[in-house]
């Protein structure tokens, strides 16, 4: 790659992305916490600690180590890479797959490694999109040098920042597009159906074994994060173009920058600005402007691929149902029609981050255009079973855990609410999450 920097630049790498139908792929992400029985935190250093898990993968299973400053802070394996998310939440970043059996194969696994390491530990992974006993302030930091600088500078943006980072889960997809339009067309069903997208995942209603009001009180913490790079920046309000997106990241403040011996504070500079004036003698390469890109979170954010962001984490059939479902509807014309046709609906029916709030709520007992969310959800998925038909036939039955989920039409965080009132117990509630 040419090795000067600039916006020209940037905008070719961008239109250099793509790929045709017959070579997409589809990649998982998958977060999970891992707590005491009691559901109270475990450390990095302690000896049964996050450092004991990452070496044990090593051990056992050969992954590679990334470190910092004397600390594993990451592992990578066959085009696959597991990292932790501030407050040690445990995430499997999945290869890119041509198939949903492939993505099943490989969270099948490490789901069975994970918690092959937690009985052993006696500890509990869980999935839940926010740590539902521990109280945040409790939750040790990771060792990784950019959050150092992240703790400190997203709680001047959002009151909420510090539970973002160490105390939410969530499940991504990425998925793949052909060139500019098709891009477009993708970025534009897959912001407008943020608000479904957090109702059928919904799965956060307590907090320090109290209930939030909220189904998804992960998605609400977000919108308390940094309005600079969560939510719906220019370029996800159907006006997607790859100028506006690459204008978008140029101006949003900068948390970090990395000098070739450590992390430090960007003091809101711009990249527009560090690519022309520089900070105290630095400027960006290629590598800083990916590492640039990793640090905005909006519902739907796009670099090589397009990463569907809105889930919180769920069980593991609705993890992959959610992989299934995006699938689906991005990967057949006649799919993404008919999702865009929903999402068209919906999109009349109040502005965007007021539908997004609602469905942080109510989940999927939100009414959206005269209509359940539930009831759009119903037909998103039979939009997405005629795209599946058409891109994997066999894959169509992963979506059965959310259909099922859908006809109770309720989010998941109304079956941990149920439970919760049956029995409060903190033990109780963690076996109920056990991954």
């Amino acid at each position: 790659m040419n090795s000067e920097i600039n916006r020209n630049a940037i905008l070719e790498q961008f239109h250099s992305y793509g790929c045709t139908p017959d070579h997409f792929r589809v990649g998982g992400e998958y977060e999970r916490t891992i707590v005491r029985p009691n559901g109270k935190p475990i450390s990095y250093a302690e000896p049964l600690g996050i450092r004991w898990f990452l070496t044990q993968f090593m051990r056992r299973w050969g992954w590679s180590p990334k470190s910092e400053d004397g600390h594993i802070i990451a592992l990578t394996k066959d085009g696959a890479s597991i990292t932790l998310e501030p407050g040690g939440q445990f995430e499997i970043s999945g290869a890119p797959h041509h198939s949903l059996a492939e993505l099943v194969e490989e969270f099948s696994l490490n789901r069975n490694q994970v918690n092959q390491l937690a009985q052993e530990a006696g500890f509990t992974a869980i999935t839940c999109g926010l740590t539902p006993i521990a109280s945040i302030e409790d939750i040790s930091w990771m060792p990784k040098g950019r959050y150092d600088i992240m703790q400190r500078y997203l709680p001047t943006k959002g009151d909420l920042a510090h539970f973002m980072m160490k105390g939410t889960t969530s499940v991504q997809c990425n998925y793949d597009f052909t060139d500019e339009a098709d891009c477009a067309l993708k970025v534009k069903l897959c912001s407008a159906l943020a608000p479904i997208t957090t109702a059928l995942f919904a799965n956060s209603p307590l907090y320090r074994n109290r209930p939030t009001g909220f189904q998804s009180f992960r998605g609400h913490i977000w919108s308390r994060t940094d309005p600079d790079r969560t939510g719906f920046p220019p370029g996800l309000q159907d006006d997607f173009t790859y100028e506006r997106w690459v204008d978008y990241l140029l101006d949003v403040p900068m948390m970090f920058y990395k000098s070739s011996t450590e992390w430090l504070p960007a003091q809101g500079c711009s990249f527009r600005e560090f690519m022309t004036n520089g900070i105290e003698g630095t400027y960006p390469d290629w590598e800083a402007w990916e590492l640039h890109m990793t640090s905005v979170f909006p519902e739907v954010r796009i670099k090589r691929t397009i990463e569907v962001r809105g889930a919180d984490c769920v069980s593991h059939e609705l993890a992959v149902a959610f992989c299934a479902l995006f699938t689906g509807l991005l990967y057949n014309s006649t799919a993404l029609s008919l999702g865009l046709e929903v999402a068209e609906a919906i999109s009349s029916d109040g502005d965007r981050n007021g539908r997004f709030q609602r469905a942080c709520r109510l989940g999927l007992e939100a009414p959206f255009a005269g209509k359940s969310t539930a009831s759009w959800a119903s037909k998103l998925v039979e939009a997405a079973k005629i795209g599946l038909m058409d891109w994997e036939p066999e894959s169509c039955a992963l979506l059965d855990p959310l259909e099922a989920q859908i006809q109770t039409g309720r989010s998941p965080a109304a079956a941990l609410m149920q439970a919760w009132k049956a029995n409060p117990n903190p033990e109780d509630i963690i076996r109920f999450l056990a991954y």
